[in-house]
């Protein structure tokens, strides 16, 4: 059974910064080959892609990308080793207020419902 857990959420003031981590648990879960998406969703809302990992076919690199609202500020990144994602957000704003999910599976990319694996969700609050 495949298990992840988002670390980091929390308060902070707005132009703050949070890293949030995604660790895989599993003894069949392979981080290399998969692609690893964060997204946000607010009460009443549907979920919203943040940023992706994801692998180049036929490579051992790595592209990402990032929704127009965050890119500039958020930086995904991943530790193999670890089994761990991280999204390090830096200038917050009050709008990034939500509850962050990460999201892993063999090809997936922006749309929510190409994913597998989910986290539980971890709160990210930005005060003005």
């Amino acid at each position: 059974q495949v298990q992840l857990v988002e670390t980091g959420g929390g308060l902070v003031q707005a132009g703050g910064s949070l890293r949030l981590s995604c660790a895989a648990n599993g003894r069949t879960f392979n981080a290399i080959a998969m692609d690893w998406g964060w997204f946000r969703q607010t009460p009443g809302k549907e979920r919203d892609f943040v940023a992706v990992i994801r692998r180049s076919v036929g490579s051992t690199y790595y592209t990402d990308s990032y929704a127009d609202s965050v890119k500039g500020r958020f930086t995904i990144s991943r530790d193999i080793a670890k089994n761990t994602v991280y999204l390090q957000m830096n200038s917050l704003k009050p709008e990034d207020t939500a509850v962050y999910y990460c999201a892993a599976d063999a090809r997936a990319a922006m749309d929510p419902s190409e994913y597998t694996y989910w986290g539980q969700g971890t709160q990210v609050t930005v005060s003005s």
